[in-house]
């Protein structure tokens, strides 16, 4: 076999030039799969900071405790939605 860089004959099975180092092959690239994640503890996880939203609501009368229930519960939604949606999204 000739090299294809410098023309040198080289062994059949060589993987490189001796003289001047070139690939005799191309290189082979493995296809990059991503792994698939399940999305079930983030859905129960935001689910979990809804209920906990709705709770602090339904028992604490002040005003401002509310506010910090209904950002936790929006979290929750958020946090559960988001990653479906961009799932689907991407199919």
């Amino acid at each position: 076999m000739l090299c294809r860089s410098c023309g040198t004959e080289i062994a059949d099975k060589a993987l490189i030039c001796f003289r001047c180092g070139a690939a005799t092959t191309d290189p082979v690239r493995q296809p990059f799969v991503a792994k698939k994640r399940s999305l079930i503890p983030l859905i129960v996880f935001g689910l979990l900071l809804v209920l906990a939203g709705i709770a602090i609501m339904i028992v604490s009368p002040d005003s401002r405790v509310d506010i910090v229930a209904a950002i936790v519960a929006a979290v929750g939604l958020l946090t559960s939605a988001v990653p479906v949606i961009r799932r689907l999204g991407s199919r």
